[in-house]
């Protein structure tokens, strides 16, 4: 999210390994103060001791913001300069499953998701003729350290959220790490997806084609 760090990073890549041919934007995350404790409002919210959109920190949601989108905006300015007229270069955005429809509580991030996904579009246009393609992967729930405590109890039992997830989950199972690999390595393949930019591949055991009935 700073500029300058970024610049300073890639002149370090520059002297040491040589001009960038892949890019991959993959940081991300979330923060409570950007969030919602319940999924639906209601009158007595206000006065109760739970967090609703009127809570919501003006510096939590900015900083979502800025971590979600701006920080893969400001990458991309930064290292594409060296992929502009080389062909077989490539830029791979991490949104999510929720940037197409958003998940209840976590609308900023949602919302910033959304946001990178449409600049991915806008990018592999902007740049379809200077070599550079530009697509992005949108998982859907996968088991990391970060998360683990909010789908999982303490005895190890599922959450009554990840209940939730797996029921709107057609293949009924979280994803494995190695799936999304193996999704970013097709993307980056410049035989077998060649022809492909502009994307958002959705990488979410059929959570985003599933209408709940």
């Amino acid at each position: 999210m700073n500029k300058e760090m970024l610049e300073s990073v890639h002149a370090r890549v520059l002297a040491q390994l040589g001009p960038c041919d892949i890019l991959v934007n993959g940081a991300g995350g979330n923060q409570a103060r950007a969030n919602t404790s319940k999924e639906y409002f209601e009158m007595g919210d206000i006065e109760a001791d739970v967090a609703t959109f009127f809570d919501m920190e003006y510096k939590g949601v900015q900083g979502v913001l800025d971590l979600n989108f701006l920080g893969g905006f400001l990458t991309c300015q930064v290292f594409a300069k060296d992929m502009v007229g080389r062909e077989g270069c490539n830029i791979i955005n991490i949104s999510s499953a929720s940037a197409a429809r958003p998940l209840t509580r976590i609308p900023v991030y949602s919302g910033a998701v959304a946001a990178l996904s449409n600049f991915t579009q806008w990018l592999a246009v902007h740049f379809a003729k200077a070599g550079i393609r530009v697509n992005a992967i949108a998982p859907g729930f996968f088991v990391t350290r970060q998360n683990e405590s909010l789908l999982y109890e303490e005895d190890g039992k599922p959450a009554a959220r990840t209940a939730k997830v797996l029921a709107a989950t057609p293949m009924g199972r979280f994803g494995k790490p190695e799936e999304l690999g193996g999704a970013l390595m097709f993307l980056l393949n410049n035989e077998a997806a060649g022809f492909i930019t502009g994307i958002i591949l959705p990488v979410d055991g059929g959570l985003s084609a599933y209408s709940g009935v």
